[in-house]
């Protein structure tokens, strides 16, 4: 049993949706989908019928749904108790991070961040977007930093949480280099040879992203999805094999673009989006048990 199938329940219960669901839940129908199959695994019996739309529950799920907020509840209660034990001057500093921001931006961050504010302990948890900001509004974490864009605002009640911008990021299209160091596949691309794409999968985050660069793009692209994953370093691994294009955070392909093993795939302006690098926490008035040194981080970051 996962809490995060509880959870998925619930969402189910109250959207009736599974595509709706999946999608507040940052993770793609399928997976999403297989969750819910992986409860009812769980529990012996189907929670769900399928059969009617818009979704509705069995019986037997009506009853477990109920269950289902108890134990939700019941654990939330307990975590905050224990929370409410935790030493306030504990030293180590809770970073929930987004996968892509983990393995692109916050060690290059953190090494500036070291030689600016001093030496700092710290514990990351790489989680997709969706548990990422639950971990900091069940305060499972000190800090969440994630990317953010006007089209996909993360869903933060200003009263309850605070915010710093720490910069920003700019997501594009790239491909593997030919000999004479071109892209060996480009953009826009045409209808006669379409362009084979290396894709974010549906529901993900940087995936809603990807599909905004393309719908406000001048000209259409011409792409033939032949690969997907939630995750920005699996994309650059296939890229760098040369299967396909990728959009990718240019924080992630660095060192890549300085070797020419990756070079853009379109030309400069076009095809690309800027976002913004965030940091959140809650706000000092309201959490319980700030840690000195996060809040002395906090203070330090709005200060530069």
């Amino acid at each position: 049993m996962e809490t995060k199938w509880l959870e998925d329940f619930v969402s189910l219960a109250e959207t009736r949706s599974f595509s709706r669901s999946a999608q507040l839940r940052h993770v793609t129908q399928p997976a999403f989908s297989r969750r819910i199959q992986a409860l009812e695994a769980w529990t012996g019996i189907d929670l769900v019928d399928r059969s009617s739309y818009p979704t509705r529950l069995t019986p037997a799920g009506e009853t477990f749904h109920a269950q289902a907020l108890e134990v939700l509840g019941a654990l939330q209660a307990a975590r905050n108790m224990m929370r409410s034990h935790q030493a306030a001057g504990h030293d180590m500093i809770e970073f929930a991070v987004p996968h892509t921001l983990a393995f692109t931006f916050f060690p290059h961050w953190l090494m500036d961040l070291r030689q600016r504010f001093g030496a700092l302990k710290c514990r990351l948890t790489a989680l997709n977007v969706h548990d990422a900001v639950l971990r900091l509004t069940e305060g499972g974490c000190d800090l969440l930093i994630a990317y953010h864009h006007p089209s996909q605002p993360l869903q933060l009640a200003p009263e309850r949480y605070e915010m710093l911008s720490l910069g920003s990021e700019t997501l594009a299209p790239y491909a593997k280099a030919d000999a004479d160091g071109a892209p060996l596949f480009r953009l826009p691309g045409r209808a006669s040879e379409r362009v084979p794409f290396l894709s974010y999968a549906s529901g993900a985050y940087m995936a809603r992203l990807v599909e905004l660069i393309l719908k406000q793009a001048s000209e259409p692209a011409a792409l033939d999805s032949i690969y997907e994953t939630d995750m920005a370093e699996g994309l650059k691994a296939m890229a760098l094999e040369g299967h396909g294009l990728a959009f990718l955070p240019v924080s992630s392909v660095r060192k890549e673009l300085r070797s020419r093993r990756l070079v853009p795939a379109a030309p400069s302006g076009s095809f690309e989006l800027t976002m913004e690098v965030r940091a959140y926490r809650e706000r000092p008035e309201v959490v319980r048990h700030a840690k000195p040194g996060a809040v002395a981080l906090w203070d330090f970051l709005s200060r530069s």
